[in-house]
């Protein structure tokens, strides 16, 4: 049987049907093996026909090979891509097919090298430079980081090419603004997506990847506005799980889980979606939502760990500590060497006061997340300050101050940022512990070290004003002041004199810093801490109104702000007012933070003035725990001593809170807060007297 094939041209081969051309190539296949076949003799004009006649027995290898992964056959279809080149050595497409299929058999520096030679030949090849590209695409993840970089800039340099060849081709400005995206060049990625969008405003993938680029860039609500510009009729359960995203990342949690539940209505079993969903429940302090949605999770996946422990997470955060225990050890069979679940087991001990035991898990995640030489990746960094940090507490609580020390060194020795937060974490140590020339002693080292550092020049200003050296910590942070003006960091120095001032009850001048920095603030963030510290500083000359609107101004950008909670809470139990409201307040944020002993303390003394004193003791005992040189808890402590009949052990706290207060701050030592607990130590005594003398 004769094949005959009569095709004057190549660019004919696309209107051969591909069943056609399969059995032509076939046929001949059947008659003579591959290796029989003679290169066509060097000739000045192309031989189209035996060219034609090798291209169908190389896609048919080709085929063969890709689909069986048999190297045989790839070796046949290379052969006869060459033989086919032999008959028409300019042929761009058989120059394009033998370099894609050398990509798709894996012989990659082949590849590079014929698509290489192509495009030297012909710099216009589309085929070509899409091929390169798609190398240097794969070799991404495959790379050293420095190899990695440079195959990103081979790979942007294809797509730029290719941009121009094809102007209008939406994916092609898509791709090159995604590798911008990760060459850090935010403008050219942008200009790219912009002009994708162009092109086809309607594009999701358009959407997606600018509102992606502008999250990354800390723009969530830029990012949102490209997300809502598409009718909510016409949005993909993409479209609004990424929206989802989005609010998360701007603290709006009823937004975002609004969004994750329109994205469910569209596509109601995406576990993605519905891990969202439980994150920003979570967020929002809908903790029994959140519980339901992750046993959801759990019941379609079980092998899902992660979903398991933030079970855990908010068994421990709602006080069910054992069973909180029971699930991370599920938790464990699954994934035995996982850090997020052993750092968990470690905040239920701290929840459970069992210190020992936290310590001794912390410190073997401490110990196995260390290098010998000392070198981390950026994520083995972010790790293992957490570690770090919580330990540090934990030792801070049992008053091992010289152990937290220690601990915060260890935080600084991991450099760049850490530094600052190993420093001051061993200031406040110190503080903690009431050692103020210690912890000025620590605050002047870290000074002198980072001279350059703003912040760190105003937590030294601030040390120096607390510990009685008012002048230079005022004058050192006017001197920060002069160099930031008109820069980001002038808001900061502006905060920073407005607490040392409120400090000093030099209130007027604290109100002008505070007025200063707010003209400043142009974030949502930004403005939450000056309402914040606007609150405080009304709260503490006695203007409880206008200090409950700037709190009010606070939680209405961040709800969830803990700190925000308590103080807010706070300043209606001590005043006897609202309880109720300040009972839920102060519930809230202790929910969120169960370890924090100011929390604990606020809750106790909420219980004590809606006369629940067995839990307002209980909650008082926990505070003291954490926070056991705090004059106010032992004197809240001593309150509910005094109102249980147990006078003896009230006069041990008020004693002890005397001692506390003397070794205080001046400004954390109010002298009618000192006097009012002399007075009720004095009763309290001379009541002892009386039931000794009458026995």
């Amino acid at each position: 049987m004769t094949l005959l094939l009569r095709a004057s041209s190549l660019r004919h081969l696309h209107m051969i049907s591909v069943a056609a051309l399969v059995f032509a190539a076939h046929t001949a296949i059947a008659q003579a093996p591959a290796t029989a076949a003679k290169p066509a003799a060097p000739a000045t004009v192309p031989d189209r026909a035996a060219s034609y006649y090798h291209y169908g027995l190389a896609r048919l290898y080709e085929d063969m090979a890709v689909n069986a992964g048999r190297s045989d056959y790839a070796t046949q279809a290379v052969e006869q891509y060459k033989l086919a080149l032999d008959a028409d050595p300019n042929s761009r497409l058989l120059q394009d097919g033998l370099a894609d299929l050398y990509f798709k058999i894996g012989r990659i520096r082949e590849a590079v090298t014929a698509a290489q030679d192509q495009v030297t030949k012909d710099p216009n090849d589309i085929e070509a430079h899409t091929l390169l590209g798609k190398v240097y695409l794969r070799s991404l993840g495959d790379m050293q980081s420095t190899q990695s970089g440079q195959m990103l800039l081979l790979a942007i340099g294809e797509y730029e090419k290719l941009a121009q060849l094809k102007p209008a081709d939406v994916e092609t400005h898509l791709l090159l603004g995604q590798l911008y995206g990760l060459n850090h060049d935010s403008a050219k990625a942008e200009a790219q997506f912009k002009l994708a969008q162009g092109l086809d405003a309607n594009s999701e993938e358009v959407a997606l990847n600018m509102a992606r680029l502008y999250s990354e860039q800390g723009d969530p609500k830029r990012a949102a506005e490209v997300l809502n510009a598409i009718p909510v009729e016409d949005r993909s359960p993409r479209i609004e799980f990424a929206l989802g995203a989005s609010y998360e990342q701007m603290k709006k949690n009823k937004d975002a889980i609004a969004a994750y539940h329109r994205a469910l209505d569209l596509d109601p079993d995406n576990l993605d979606t519905e891990r969202g969903l439980s994150n920003a429940l979570l967020a929002d302090g809908q903790l029994d939502e959140a519980l339901k949605v992750l046993t959801g999770i759990v019941a379609a996946e079980p092998q899902d760990w992660q979903s398991q422990i933030h079970i855990s997470e908010i068994e421990r955060r709602q006080g069910h500590y054992d069973q909180a225990l029971k699930t991370l050890e599920k938790a464990k069979t699954l994934a035995p060497d996982s850090l997020e679940l052993t750092y968990n087991e470690a905040l239920i001990y701290d929840s459970l006061g069992r210190y020992d035991d936290a310590i001794t898990v912390l410190t073997k995640l401490v110990l196995d997340t260390e290098h010998a030489d000392g070198k981390y990746s950026d994520g083995e960094k972010s790790n293992r300050s957490i570690f770090l940090d919580r330990l540090a507490v934990i030792y801070r609580e049992e008053n091992k101050t010289a152990e937290a020390v220690a601990t915060y060194k260890k935080l600084v020795a991991l450099g760049s940022d850490y530094v600052k937060s190993g420093y001051s974490g061993q200031v406040d140590a110190y503080r903690d512990a009431h050692q103020w020339k210690e912890a000025t002693v620590v605050a002047a080292e870290v000074a002198k070290a980072l001279p350059n550092d703003h912040a760190v020049q105003l937590m030294y200003a601030g040390q120096l004003a607390d510990t009685g050296q008012v002048d230079q910590g005022i004058a050192l942070a006017k001197a920060q002041l002069a160099l930031t003006t008109g820069m980001p960091d002038e808001r900061d120095s502006h905060l920073a004199l407005a607490t040392m001032y409120t400090r000093l009850k030099r209130w007027q001048e604290a109100s002008a810093e505070l007025d200063k920095a707010e003209a400043l603030a142009t974030k949502p963030d930004d403005k939450l801490y000056v309402y914040f510290l606007r609150g405080s500083l009304y709260d503490r000359q006695k203007m409880y109104e206008p200090a409950e609107a700037e709190f009010r101004k606070a939680l209405a950008i961040d709800p969830q702000n803990a700190t925000i909670l308590n103080y807010l809470g706070y300043m209606f139990a001590d005043r006897g007012v609202r309880l109720p409201e300040a009972l839920a307040l102060i519930r809230k944020a202790v929910e969120l933070d169960p370890q924090n002993g100011a929390f604990l303390d606020s809750l106790g003394w909420v219980y004590f003035k809606s006369g629940q004193y067995t839990l307002a003791e209980e909650n008082l005992r926990k505070a003291n725990e954490r926070i056991n040189t705090d004059p106010t808890v032992h004197d809240h402590l001593g309150e509910v001593y005094e109102k249980t009949g147990n006078l003896k052990m009230a006069v041990a706290q008020w004693e002890r809170s005397m001692t506390e207060y003397a070794s205080s701050l001046p400004a954390d030592a109010d002298p009618v807060d000192v006097s009012k607990v002399q007075h009720k130590l004095e009763n309290a005594r001379v009541k002892l007297a009386k039931v000794a003398s009458a026995r």
